[in-house]
């Protein structure tokens, strides 16, 4: 982590596509929260789960399928989305995708 700080870094080349996988590198791991990047080979997700926390999902390449309580969203490069704290989510690759997750714990 300390290789980050300081320095200007383009995010979405910090993951890496890897076939038939979910690749992700933490950027921050703090008691507070966490940041970490994530590169989603297409048909590749996260089963639905819940955290106790507010989580920020910021997709910088391609698309996304997130689903928050039984309610479906697409989220694009660019945009981004808030999954409330204690509610059921899962997110999936249709198509490729890289994500920026930022979980803030306090």
């Amino acid at each position: 982590m300390e290789k980050f700080k300081k320095n200007v870094l383009a995010l979405d080349n910090l993951v890496n596509y890897q076939k038939d996988s979910i690749v992700s590198r933490e950027i921050i791991k703090k008691e507070t929260g966490t940041i970490t990047l994530f590169a989603f080979d297409a048909a590749q997700g996260l089963s639905e789960h819940t955290v106790p926390f507010d989580a920020m999902v910021n997709i910088l390449d391609g698309e996304a399928r997130i689903t928050i309580g039984k309610k479906q969203f697409r989220v694009r490069a660019g945009e981004m989305i808030i999954m409330p704290a204690n509610e059921p989510h899962r997110v999936n690759a249709e198509k490729r995708f890289k994500m920026l997750l930022v979980l803030i714990k306090k």
